[in-house]
């Protein structure tokens, strides 16, 4: 089997180190000439991941169409590119497509899954995601990590368990990819808080609040996308949201950081240098909030922020002295 990822980032570049043992050969599309040259020749990809070697089965790409000539293929670039990078692609047999691309497309409004099937028009049941608590350098270092993927055709997700599954990386399955798809997405604005208010030392307790409503927001959106409530207490709910929000490799957390220690968010950006899954999203949850009329106070003070320039400590003020209430509500 041959394995194939649109991307060459640092979670894509983590991905193809890891399922290279299972696969015959993997290869990664790379939009920079230099990273797909440096991967070839060296095998590293010194821009993403400088401290891993990568195996020799793993090969690089400017060619796209070359992706989607292999067995399998992985979506792993940031989710507001999905469509304009593979909407021109014509598949010529039918193929599994995995999507381990996290976020909610803005405008739309529709999960990475829904923009793989409109952008290649191929059926619901070819698509999975996969998603859950996993930096990219410590699953390329082969710490162990646990994931989820989902796919409505449980038998398919079951044969891309065995295919993916390594002593490593261990994969669960599940038929609810709206639910796995909603807590990748939602916990990148969660994080940015929780970064935030350590950024402002504002303490341990602060930052378990954080993640307890933030995850509480995150259920807020199993209604709209019709996914399962239980899978917001999983792998790629509760887990991804709890590494997010407290591990320092996150970009989404760093970023959160910088503004909480007074960096504008012009600034955090520069300094960050990859992209931050979570400032686009919570514009994609800014409007899914005013379309669905959500009580999403945390995302809404972070969407504040970032694009309204609301001072940080007058957005923990606003937070910390909203109207009393019932805990679940």
């Amino acid at each position: 089997m041959k394995l194939g990822i649109v991307g060459a980032g640092s979670w894509a570049t983590a991905l193809a180190h890891i399922l290279s043992k299972n696969f015959q050969s993997v290869i990664l599309w790379a939009r920079d000439k230099d990273v797909a040259e440096n991967i070839n020749q060296n095998h590293k990809n010194d821009k993403y991941l400088p401290d891993i070697l990568l195996n020799s089965n793993i090969s690089a790409t400017i060619d796209l169409e070359e992706i989607f000539r292999q067995d399998i293929i992985i979506i792993a670039i940031p989710m507001q590119h999905i469509r304009e990078t593979i909407s021109n692609i014509k598949l010529k047999e039918e193929k599994m497509i995995i999507s381990a691309s996290k976020g909610i497309e803005i405008g739309s409004l529709k999960l990475p899954s829904d923009v793989i099937k409109e952008s290649l028009d191929i059926p619901e049941e070819n698509i999975f995601a996969l998603s859950g608590p996993s930096f990219a350098k410590e699953v390329a270092k082969e710490l162990p990590t646990a994931l989820t993927l989902a796919g409505k055709d449980i038998q398919k997700a079951e044969k891309l368990q065995q295919l993916l599954n390594t002593k490593t990386f261990r994969i669960y399955i599940s038929e609810d990819i709206k639910g796995v798809e909603i807590g990748g997405a939602v916990k990148n604005v969660i994080a940015i808080a929780c970064g935030a208010s350590d950024g402002l030392k504002l303490g341990n307790n602060a930052r378990a609040s954080l993640i307890t409503r933030g995850l509480y927001e995150m259920t807020k959106f199993v209604p709209i996308f019709n996914a399962n409530p239980q899978t917001i207490y999983g792998l790629s709910g509760l887990g991804d949201l709890v590494l997010t929000a407290t591990g320092d490799l996150s970009r989404n957390r760093r970023f959160g950081l910088l503004i909480g220690e007074g960096y504008s968010v012009e600034e955090a950006i520069k300094k960050i240098n990859q992209t931050i899954e979570g400032i686009e999203t919570v514009k994609a949850i800014k409007q899914l909030s005013e379309k669905y009329n959500l009580e999403l106070p945390i995302s809404e003070m972070v969407y504040k922020v970032i694009y309204e320039k609301l001072n940080i400590k007058k957005a923990v003020d606003l937070l910390m002295n909203r109207e009393l209430k019932k805990e679940f509500l």
